[in-house]
């Protein structure tokens, strides 16, 4: 399974983030697979921040859920992360990662994007 991360490298507070994961060599409707969206902020360790099962049912992270909302377009096998209201402490690297089976543990996740810069700022 092969997974790449697109979108701008630069939001302006307030704003809201959006990130395409096209995946390759797997449909994202494959049964038991959870696509999930992790950073990293600088200093920081990862973060889980939610998941688009291949049902479509979507987890999120408590403490990002009000502003997080992860979809999916089966037609061109990709699924997306839209964060609003983001400030300067949103600015992270963004990974989008696969596995077989529900898991909001970071080092259960077997695929993983190269991962792709965010910055917040004006």
């Amino acid at each position: 399974v092969q997974l790449q991360e697109s979108g701008p490298g630069l939001v302006k507070p307030s704003q809201t983030l959006s990130l395409t994961c096209t995946v390759s060599g797997a449909s994202v409707t494959a049964a038991d697979y959870y696509w999930s969206w992790i950073r990293q902020s600088p200093g920081k360790g990862l973060e889980w921040m939610g998941a688009i099962a291949y049902s479509g049912s979507t987890y999120y992270s408590p403490s990002l859920k009000s502003r997080t909302s992860i979809s999916r377009d089966t037609s061109e096998n990709q699924f997306t992360l839209q964060l609003s209201s983001v400030t300067p402490e949103d600015t992270a690297v963004y990974y989008c990662a696969a596995r077989d089976g529900y898991s909001d543990y970071v080092p259960e996740y077997d695929y993983w994007g190269q991962g792709t810069q965010v910055t917040v700022s004006s």
